[in-house]
């Protein structure tokens, strides 16, 4: 099975062939971003897990402008971030659900015992951990480990 890095340059060529000039863009502007961190780390190639997170970086840039836009009433260009998120989110897996988000940040409370929200960063960290390698939003879990924590 090629790697996550081989099968986003196989894209990038289908893309070419197939004329799909967004997705074309996206993938460009990735791989652009994955050489980059190739040439900072010294690396002949990624593995799949720090490619997804460099691709996650890459949709939450393009959710901050996508909102600049919106704010800025810009529609056209929200649009087009938009489009470039969805074509960046065909490469990772689902995000993980609410609901299993928030059994697992259960056990953690119980297993680390918190004074209250003034413990978040502990319980945070122990629950990003637990779905390290797993597309997770740390705004949910924030939001629902502070829920819990009663902050």
């Amino acid at each position: 099975m090629p790697s996550l890095q081989e099968k986003i340059g196989e894209d990038i060529k289908d893309a070419m062939r197939k004329k799909e000039e967004v997705r074309l863009g996206t993938l460009r502007m990735l791989k652009s971003d994955l050489q980059y961190e190739m040439t900072k780390t010294g690396a002949q190639a990624l593995e799949d897990e720090i490619v997804m997170k460099i691709m996650r970086t890459a949709i939450k840039k393009r959710n901050d402008a996508k909102e600049q836009f919106e704010k800025g009433d810009r529609p056209e260009l929200a649009a087009k971030e938009a489009a470039e998120i969805a074509v960046l989110e065909t490469y990772l897996p689902a995000n993980v659900s609410e609901d299993v988000i928030r059994k697992k940040a259960q056990e953690i409370i119980a297993e680390v015992k918190p004074q209250g929200p003034q413990d978040l960063g502990k319980v945070m960290g122990k629950v990003m951990a637990a779905f390290k390698g797993q597309s997770v939003d740390g705004t949910t879990v924030n939001k629902i480990v502070k829920s819990l924590l009663g902050g």
